[in-house]
C-alpha cells in the first residue's frame, strides 16, 4: 500500500491540483495520507422504489424517492455493460483501482490545460464516489463526497482499493449500474430502461445502449427528453467508441449513427394521486405508517416503505374499485357543495375492497380535486367524519336482542314523543346527567311498531323508546367492537340518546366493517387494506393476518340480517334489490346534512354516503343545492341508497350468492 500511494500520491496529486508541488503536497505526504484513512467503505442497501398492487400482482402505484430498482449484472443486456465500459473505462477490466494511463493522459492534459478539464476515474472509483453521495446524510457529508479536493481524491483511491481486493469487477460493475444516475428521475440502468424505452434492461439493443452509456458523463446536459441534439451526438460518440474498441464494427457504427433515438418515453409516476385508486393508496400509506414493526415512529416508517424496494400486496380488486368508482362520479361531480363515498370490505376477513369519494385527488381546487380522504377513519384520513343518520338504529336493535329482548314486542311509537333525558341509563347504574325533555318525531310512519316494522319503516320514536330500554351503554360499546372509531375525549358528546339517530361522526369505511360483522353472523373484523410485504427478492417480510372477535351471538347477527333483508324486500330498500339475497338500512339525518345506504351481502358489505360540503369540506345541508347536475330527494334510500345499486350491481355478478342464515325460532 505504502509504495502504491507513494507512486500514485504525484499523479493523484497532480491530478486533484495541477500544482501540487508549490504546495507542498509531494509522494510521501500522500502515502502518509493513503496509510491514515480507513481500509473499507461499508456499502449500504440501495434505496429502491416500492410498488403497491393488487391481490394479482397488478400495480396500483409506485412510491419511492428514488426510482432505482436493482438488478443482477446478469440481467443486464451484454450491449449495454459493454458500451458504459467502452465510454468510461475501456481497461476496466485489465486495470486495478487506478487506471494508469487514463490517469497519467488526464494528468498531462489538466497540467497544459492549468486545471482540471478532463477526468481520470476508474469505474471502480467513480463508484466509490456515487457510494459516498449515496450514503452522506449530513450536509458535511455531502459537501466532503462532492468536492474537488486532494483529500476526496486520495479517500476515493484508498476505498477503490479495498473494493478491488474485496470484491469481483463485476459485482463492482453492477452496483455501479444500479448507483448512477440516468437524469429525467431514473436512478440505475433498469430506471433509465424504463424510463427512454419503456423495456427491461435486459432487452436493450445497441443503439439505446450506447445512448444510455452516454447520459452517466453529464445526465442533465445530454437529457434525450429535454436536449435530444445533444443525447444523439452524444450517443454517436458511444457508438464511434464501442467500434474504435472492436466491441461493434465500423460498419455497425456507421449504421446506427444514421438513426434516431427511437425514444418510448415512459416516465414512471411517484405517489397515489396517478393510481386509478388514489385514495385506496392514501389508506395503505398511512395504515402502514401506522405500523411499529416498519421502524420506530412514523418517519423511520415512511423511508422504510419509499426506500425498502418493497412489494406491497393489497386487498383491493379493481373490478370492484371500478364499479365504485363510477357509481359516485355519475352520482356526485366533482365541483359539487357535496361529497360522495363509499367503501366495500369482505365480511368474515375485513379485506378492503375499494374506496371512492367523488373529489378526486389532486391541487386544482377550482376542478374540485382535493388531498382530503374523507372515506375512511380520521386517523387514516382528513376528516372528522360525518354524521350516519338513522344507520345507527342498528346497534340499538343488536344491544336489546344480546340483551334478551323478544323482535317481536311491540312498542306505542306515535308521530312524536317526549322523553326525559334523564331516564336514558349508561354505565355502571348511572343515568344519562340531565332532565330535560326531549321531543323526536318521525319522519316516516307511526304506530305500534316491533324491530321488523319499525326497521322496515325507520320509526324514530320506536327507536328512542327502545333505547330507553337498552341503555347507552350497550349500544355504544357494540358500535365501538364493530369498528366505529369513537373517540374517548368526546363520549360526553357520542354516548347521548340521541345516540340512535346518528348525531356523531363517522367513515364509510367504518360503516362498512360494521355491517359486515351483521353479514359475519357476528363475527367483526377489523379493515385491513394490506395483505403482505415483500423485499425487492420476494421473501415476505410480513403478513397482515385477518384479526376477527365474534362480538355478537350468530343468532343476534342472523336476526339483524332477517330484520334487514325485509328493508330490501318490502321497506324503503325495496328498488335496489340484487339477484341475490341482501340486507340493507337507510340513513339520513335530522338536518339533512347526510344520507346514507348500508347494504351488504353475505360476502360484501357496502356504505354509500352523500353529504353537503362546502370547498373546506364543512358540512352544510343537501336541500337546495344541486348534486350530480340535480336537485334531489334528500333520502337514504332516494339519493344514497341508487348509488349504492350502482355499484353493486355491477359487483353482484363477480361474487358467490349464498344465503342468509335464517334465525333461530
Amino acid at each position: 500500500m505504502v509504495a502504491v500511494a507513494a507512486v500514485m500520491g504525484v499523479i493523484v496529486a497532480g491530478l486533484a491540483i495541477p500544482f501540487a508541488g508549490v504546495l507542498g503536497l509531494g509522494a510521501r505526504n500522500v502515502a502518509q495520507s493513503m496509510e491514515d484513512l480507513p481500509e473499507e467503505l461499508e456499502t449500504e442497501a440501495l434505496p429502491q422504489r416500492s410498488k403497491i398492487v393488487d391481490g394479482a400482482g397488478n400495480t396500483i402505484a409506485n412510491v419511492f424517492d428514488e426510482n432505482r430498482m436493482s438488478i443482477k449484472l446478469t440481467d443486464v443486456s451484454p450491449k449495454m455493460r459493454e458500451a458504459i465500459v467502452a465510454i468510461e473505462d475501456y481497461r476496466f477490466y485489465q486495470h486495478g483501482a487506478l487506471d494508469l494511463r487514463g490517469t497519467l493522459r488526464a494528468l498531462v492534459t489538466n497540467q497544459a490545460s492549468a486545471g482540471v478539464v478532463q477526468g481520470g476515474s476508474s469505474i471502480t472509483q467513480q463508484m466509490v464516489k456515487l457510494t459516498l453521495q449515496q450514503q452522506a446524510d449530513t450536509p458535511e457529508e455531502r459537501a466532503a463526497a462532492s468536492d474537488d479536493t486532494y483529500a476526496r481524491k486520495l479517500r476515493e483511491l484508498r476505498y477503490a482499493i479495498a473494493f478491488e481486493d474485496s470484491y469481483s469487477k463485476d459485482w463492482i460493475l453492477e452496483r455501479y449500474l444500479n448507483l448512477a444516475y440516468f437524469g429525467d428521475g431514473a436512478y440505475g440502468i433498469q430506471a433509465a430502461s424504463e424510463t427512454y424505452f419503456d423495456k427491461d434492461a435486459g432487452d436493450l439493443n445497441v443503439k439505446e445502449s450506447a445512448m444510455l452509456a452516454g447520459l452517466v458523463q453529464n445526465p442533465s446536459n445530454y437529457d434525450p427528453t429535454n436536449s435530444p441534439d445533444r443525447a444523439l451526438q452524444r450517443r454517436n460518440i458511444v457508438l464511434q467508441r464501442m467500434a474504435d474498441l472492436d466491441v461493434i464494427s465500423q460498419k455497425q457504427a456507421r449504421k446506427t449513427k444514421k438513426r434516431d433515438l427511437g425514444l418510448n418515453v415512459n416516465k414512471l409516476q411517484n405517489g397515489c394521486v396517478s393510481s386509478k385508486a388514489a385514495f385506496f393508496c392514501d389508506y395503505v400509506l398511512k395504515y402502514l405508517a401506522d405500523d411499529p414493526d416498519l421502524g420506530k415512529n412514523p418517519a423511520e416508517r415512511r423511508e422504510t416503505i419509499l426506500t425498502g424496494g418493497l412489494t406491497i400486496r393489497t386487498t383491493i380488486d379493481q373490478r370492484f374499485q371500478a364499479a365504485a368508482d363510477e357509481a359516485v362520479a355519475g352520482t356526485v361531480f366533482p365541483t359539487d357543495q357535496a361529497i360522495g363515498g363509499m367503501a366495500m370490505v369482505e365480511p368474515g376477513t375485513g379485506a378492503v375492497r375499494a374506496l371512492a369519494q367523488s373529489r378526486p385527488m389532486g391541487a386544482d381546487q377550482a376542478a374540485g380535486e382535493t388531498y382530503l380522504n374523507y372515506v375512511v377513519p380520521q386517523r387514516y384520513g382528513d376528516s372528522n367524519g360525518f354524521q350516519p343518520g338513522s344507520t345507527f338504529k342498528l346497534f340499538v336493535i343488536a344491544a336489546a336482542l344480546e340483551q334478551g329482548m323478544s323482535p317481536y314486542e311491540s312498542i306505542s311509537s306515535p308521530e312524536t314523543v317526549s322523553v326525559d333525558l334523564g331516564t336514558f341509563p349508561t354505565c355502571d347504574g348511572d343515568y344519562y346527567p340531565s332532565t330535560e325533555i326531549w321531543s323526536p318525531s318521525n319522519s316516516t310512519s307511526s304506530g305500534s311498531m316491533n324491530m321488523y316494522s319499525g326497521t322496515q319503516n325507520s320509526v324514530n320514536t320506536y327507536f328512542v323508546q327502545l333505547e330507553q330500554r337498552t341503555g347507552l351503554c350497550d349500544p355504544y360499546n357494540l358500535a365501538k367492537e364493530m369498528g366505529v372509531e369513537f373517540d374517548p375525549a368526546d363520549i360526553d358528546k357520542e354516548m347521548v340518546p340521541a345516540f340512535t339517530l346518528g348525531t356523531g361522526n363517522v367513515s364509510p369505511l367504518e360503516m362498512a366493517e360494521a355491517y359486515a360483522t351483521f353479514a359475519a353472523r357476528g363475527e367483526h373484523c377489523a379493515s385491513r387494506p394490506v395483505i403482505d410485504i415483500a423485499d425487492a427478492g420476494g421473501t415476505v417480510l410480513k403478513t397482515y393476518d385477518e384479526d376477527c372477535s365474534q362480538v355478537l351471538e350468530e343468532n343476534t347477527a342472523d336476526r339483524i340480517n332477517d330484520i334487514l333483508r325485509g328493508v330490501m324486500e318490502g321497506g324503503f330498500g325495496s328498488g335496489l334489490q340484487l339477484t341475490q339475497p341482501s340486507a340493507g338500512k337507510t340513513g339520513t339525518t335530522q338536518d339533512g346534512k347526510s344520507v346514507w345506504f348500508n347494504g351488504y351481502t353475505p360476502n360484501l358489505a357496502t356504505a354509500a354516503m352523500i353529504a353537503g360540503a362546502n370547498e373546506f369540506g364543512e358540512p352544510i345541508p343537501l336541500g337546495g343545492i344541486p348534486v350530480g347536475g340535480a336537485y334531489r330527494s334528500i333520502s337514504g334510500s332516494g339519493f344514497a341508497g341508487p348509488m349504492w345499486a350502482e355499484a353493486m350491481r355491477q359487483v353482484d355478478p363477480l361474487i358467490d350468492d349464498p344465503d342468509f342464515v335464517p334465525p333461530a325460532g
